[in-house]
This record gives structure tokens, C-alpha cells and sequence, in this order.
């Protein structure tokens, strides 16, 4: 028996993994190695294909009935908010596409439990400024679109054939539960922060007008290693037994805004950076911050890292690979 992660080689679903082994479980990864990597993944048993091509439905098909695959947890997607306004069909395509052929080929290997790798994104701008899970979702973006869109498709497997499934709905991912398993992609907040100072250039604000206490927009910044750990958490979830709810909010309830992150990431490198501050991105929501209530009382899971140790864990975790920052000394 055998648990298969799509975006198994990238930053969340490499997490997941290595957790995965270290209990011993026989894991395989699905990954088109895009923004991931093979040597990220251990011992699992790698099949490199892009899950919404065309081809990869019968390859999905054959792996999940050659390696006895029980479960699958489901990360492989696009994630960008500002590129799924630039190019919304392609997000479609690939977020839409990739799902459907995972579906379509858990349904032919008879594999009936899901984990989900959803969105916050999905809620848009609620009017509270702590979201629970059964307010009415609005996303702003394709991005968050393609993420609703994907809980609806399970949904509808669930009463088609009988998905057993999750959805987690989480906020701002970061940190590094191991020095090796870094944010590859610069794709969120702290990496790009980093990536920018890595290569002499000032960090960015986007936008500094919102309706906040800064100006800088609020997110509810969780973990990675914590996230990893509500993946197995929900895995196991549904290994009991049909759980009473399927979509969750992953995160700890409160929230940090991005200045206090680039303040934060000041303190933990020693380093006063400057940054420049620019006009909004399309599509990004002044605040998203999750009850994680739910979460705590179906599943017993909960955060055990708080923004302090992120930072820390994220800084560490690049300056040990192979782009440190060098610090400049401080007059």
C-alpha cells in the first residue's frame, strides 16, 4: 500500500513527504519537476508527469493500481494570484485539468480517499475580519476560482462514486521544517523577500493603502512543517471513518501584515534592508485570516509554530543553501 502526493518534489507536498516516510509510509510522488525537485523526495518513488496534460490520465491510472495506492493527497497546481488575472484560461486548464484527470484516474483504480490542497483564496473578501468555513465564498481571482471550483468537482465525485475526501483551505505558507526542504520557488511573501535580497535588490510592497493598521495587507502566515502535519492529519481523518465535515481552515487565527513580515525578517538577518513600496497587485484581498476552530475540534490538529519561528526557520533554511545573503556590516 502506497499514499501518491501530486507537487510531491515542491516546497508544501516535499513536507508531506518526508513526514510521510519517517512514519514508513511507502510513499509515491507525481511531479513535472517545474518549480520542484527529485532530490527533495527521499526514498518515494518518483513518476515525472504534468497532471493536466492529456497523457498523464493513464499513467496516473497505472501508477495508482501498480503501487497499491490507498490515499492521495493533491497539491499539483498553479498558484499565482497576479499571473491567474493575466492568464485565467491556462489557470483553468492547468488547475482544472490536472484535477479532473486525478479524479478520473482514482475513480478507474478504485483509490476513494482525497486530501486537497485548497485555498483561502476561495473566500475573497468576506465582511469579518475571522473567517469560518460555511461563509459564503467569493473569490476575487481565477486563481481562488479554480480552488472552489476543484471543492465543487469533489463534491460531485463524492456523490457520483463515493470520493472520500478533504479540502484544507489554508492562508500564507513559510518557514522550513528542514534546512534541505527551502521554499524553491519565490513565489510567496518570505522567499521573494529573500530572493530579492540575494540578489542586491530592494524587497517590494504591493500596495500601502489598504484598509489596515499599516497600510500593508494582513495574512494569517502559517508553518510549512505545521501544514505538512494537518495533511496527515486529515489522511488519517478519513482512514477512521467519513468525517463530519470535508473542507477546513488551516492556519492559527491570527494575523501579520506584510511590513510586520519584512520587520520581522530584519530582526531574524540582522539587516535594516530598505524596501520599495509600489501600487497594488490585482487581486489580492486586504485580509485573510482562518478560524482554525474546526480544524482543532474534528481533527485535533493546531499550529505549534508561531511567525517568530517561521522567519527564523525560513532565514536559516536559505542562508544554508547555495544563494546565502550577505549581510552588510551595520554602521
Amino acid at each position: 500500500m502506497s499514499i501518491l502526493v501530486t507537487g510531491g518534489a515542491g516546497y508544501i507536498g516535499a513536507h508531506v513527504v518526508r513526514l510521510l516516510l519517517e512514519r514508513g509510509e511507502k510513499v509515491v510522488v507525481v511531479d513535472n519537476l517545474t518549480t520542484g525537485a527529485a532530490n527533495r523526495i527521499g526514498d518515494a518513488t518518483l513518476i515525472k508527469v504534468d497532471v493536466a496534460r492529456d497523457e498523464a490520465l493513464p499513467k496516473l491510472t497505472q501508477a495508482m493500481i501498480d503501487e497499491d495506492v490507498t490515499g492521495v493527497i493533491h497539491f499539483a497546481a498553479q498558484k499565482q494570484v497576479g499571473e491567474s488575472v493575466e492568464r485565467p484560461a491556462w489557470y483553468y486548464r492547468q488547475n482544472i485539468g490536472g484535477l479532473a484527470n486525478v479524479l478520473l484516474a482514482m475513480e478507474e483504480a478504485g483509490v476513494k480517499n482525497m486530501i486537497f490542497s485548497s485555498s483561502a483564496a476561495v473566500y475573497g473578501m468576506p465582511p469579518v475580519p475571522v473567517i469560518p468555513e460555511d461563509i459564503e465564498k467569493k473569490p476575487i481571482n481565477p486563481y481562488g476560482e479554480t480552488k472552489l471550483i476543484g471543492e465543487w468537482m469533489m463534491a460531485d465525485a463524492e456523490r457520483a462514486w463515493g470520493l472520500n475526501w478533504i479540502g484544507l483551505r489554508y492562508f500564507n505558507v513559510a518557514g522550513a521544517g528542514w534546512n534541505d526542504l527551502a521554499d524553491p520557488a519565490c513565489l510567496n511573501l518570505v522567499p521573494m523577500v529573500l530572493d530579492r535580497l540575494a540578489h542586491g535588490e530592494n524587497p517590494k510592497i504591493f500596495g500601502t493603502d489598504y484598509p489596515t493598521d499599516d497600510g500593508t495587507c494582513i495574512r494569517d502566515y502559517i508553518h510549512v512543517k505545521d501544514l505538512a502535519d494537518a495533511h496527515i492529519y486529515a489522511l488519517d481523518a478519513l482512514n477512521r471513518g467519513v468525517p463530519a465535515h470535508r473542507q477546513f481552515n488551516v492556519g492559527t487565527g491570527l494575523g501579520t501584515s506584510v511590513r510586520e513580515i519584512i520587520d520581522g525578517l530584519r530582526a531574524v538577518s540582522g539587516w535594516d534592508f530598505p524596501v520599495d513600496e509600489l501600487d497594488r497587485r490585482a487581486g489580492d484581498p486586504p485580509m485573510l485570516i482562518g478560524d482554525p476552530q474546526s480544524i482543532a475540534v474534528d481533527l485535533g490538529w493546531k499550529a505549534n509554530y508561531g511567525v517568530a519561528e517561521i522567519l527564523q526557520s525560513a532565514w536559516d533554511a536559505w542562508q544554508a543553501g547555495p544563494r546565502a545573503i550577505k549581510v552588510p556590516t551595520q554602521s
